[in-house]
């Protein structure tokens, strides 16, 4: 695409805004929108200035000055705002040096892109992750100093009679299924800004949770695709009188939300993962989740990276921590579909993430653990083919397992980044920026706070 196309296409539609997006270091998306009039070929290599020191996880005042770049492979008309706008995504770029600026998240998914493509172990690497969500029809939360707690209700919890069971949510008919028709017009949405969808269901948990499958594309291009996925679902659910979130665990007692991501490599349009091996694998795909087996613990402070994720990534429960491989297996950190037989449908698919995560540095975390198994021949060990769950504290003792906490996590990746430094995708500042605001924003935050089940526990101590 070029600009001149970007520029036709928002004359066609009677664009009278542009609204350029961008994802700050957490995963938030931003916007800034200007006239259609401010809109011209030259502004996709002079971009937009703005003030870079009011992006979380960003610039210090000091070197507040940055540029917008828009990009023109992807627009499309916000299916939402009044006014005709053109919706763009933008790369932040150093006025001074011109470079895309270090701590930007998009930058960092196509440093990863190119990485890949420099080693020449492949040149196309495909993500397909299913997110998770509830739709909620109210949440209301409260915390400071001296009162904390939170409510969530929904309709599916025994509207008019009919009652979602906990644990019972996996694909029932309406009217348990009380959110078909708001799935239903989030993919419709999806549709008219261009992302495939592929189906939509009710998924395990009662109180609407949900997932909307969309079509697998390289590393930027589908995150720039959760980035929006994410919006639309809020913004349907916004307008419908209801709230979503893509927090990992809101109900005790029922399951959380994953990401699980659908991995491979191509190189000259043959599917590298296809081959002889256990599950019809090849020896690269071997390596490669040797390699998100290795990582993992490292991995789970970008894929897993708030403190609620732990709430899901629990021993004995519907997510698997222990970090081993299987074909059809669901209980194991890494799984093979079987669906089909022909090569190019072959992949792997990682299930510790969880739809909080920055899907910028998720993936391009996952990729370089993948690849850094395959430049160092990491072998992932046996097959766990058993139910992981099943198995005895003596049978699982050997079996390396996730981090138990977001601290954990964040002081694993302090153990083990030099991995994802190669080809300097991501780099020491990131990494030591990343971790000092988890830890001070996110961990600290809840550590430090009385939990309301503590009053239940402790009060008459």
């Amino acid at each position: 695409m070029t600009p001149q196309k970007v520029l036709e296409y928002a004359r066609a539609h009677g664009a009278k805004y542009v609204d350029i997006r961008f994802t700050d270091l957490v995963g938030q998306w931003q916007h800034m929108t200007f006239p259609i009039e401010q809109l011209r070929e030259e502004s996709f290599e002079e971009g937009f200035g703005f003030d870079g020191s009011s992006i979380r996880g960003w610039a210090a005042i000091h070197e507040s000055d940055m540029l917008l770049i828009p990009d023109a492979r992807w627009y499309w008309m916000d299916p939402f705002y009044e006014e005709p706008t053109l919706c763009l995504i933008g790369d932040a770029v150093d006025p001074i040096t011109r470079q895309g600026y270090e701590y930007d998240p998009r930058g960092v998914a196509k440093r990863a892109e190119a990485y890949m493509r420099f080693t020449g172990i492949a040149d196309e690497a495909y993500f397909g992750p299913e997110v998770e969500f509830f739709i909620f029809d109210e949440v209301r939360y409260e915390v400071d100093g001296v009162r904390s707690g939170y409510e969530v209700r929904s309709e599916e919890w025994g509207a008019r009679g009919y009652r979602m069971r906990g644990k019972e949510g996996y694909v029932p008919i309406p009217p348990v299924d009380q959110l078909q028709d708001i799935r239903t017009e989030i993919a419709e949405r999806l549709r008219q800004i261009g992302i495939e969808v592929e189906c939509h269901h009710h998924e395990v948990a009662s109180g609407g949770q949900g997932e909307v499958d969309f079509r697998y594309g390289g590393v930027v291009e589908t995150a720039d695709h959760v980035m929006a996925f994410k919006y639309i679902v809020r913004q349907v659910a916004w307008r419908r009188g209801k709230v979503a979130t893509f927090m990992p665990k809101p109900i005790f007692g029922d399951n959380g939300s994953g990401m699980h991501c659908h991995q491979s490599l191509w190189k000259g349009g043959r599917p590298l993962f296809a081959g002889e091996g256990y599950a019809g694998l090849s020896q690269e795909a071997l390596w490669y989740i040797g390699g998100l087996l290795r990582h993992g613990p490292a991995l789970a402070a970008f894929v897993a990276p708030t403190t609620n994720s732990y709430r899901r990534l629990v021993p004995g429960f519907e997510a698997p921590v222990n970090l081993a491989y299987s074909r059809r297996n669901r209980s194991a950190a890494v799984r093979i579909p079987m669906y089909s037989a022909n090569p190019a449908t072959k992949r792997l698919e990682f299930r510790p993430p969880d739809p909080s995560c920055n899907p910028y540095l998720a993936f391009a975390a996952m990729l370089m653990a993948g690849l850094d198994g395959i430049q160092q021949r990491i072998e992932p060990g046996e097959p766990l083919d058993r139910d992981i769950y099943d198995m005895s504290p003596e049978e699982l003792r050997d079996v390396p397992k996730l981090p138990g906490s977001l601290e954990e996590a964040l002081a694993a990746l302090e153990q083990d980044y030099e991995f994802l430094l190669k080809g300097d995708v991501f780099t020491p500042a990131l990494i030591e920026r990343w971790v000092r605001y988890k830890r001070e924003r996110e961990v600290d935050a809840v550590r430090l706070r009385p939990h309301p089940m503590e009053f239940y526990l402790y009060l008459d101590v």
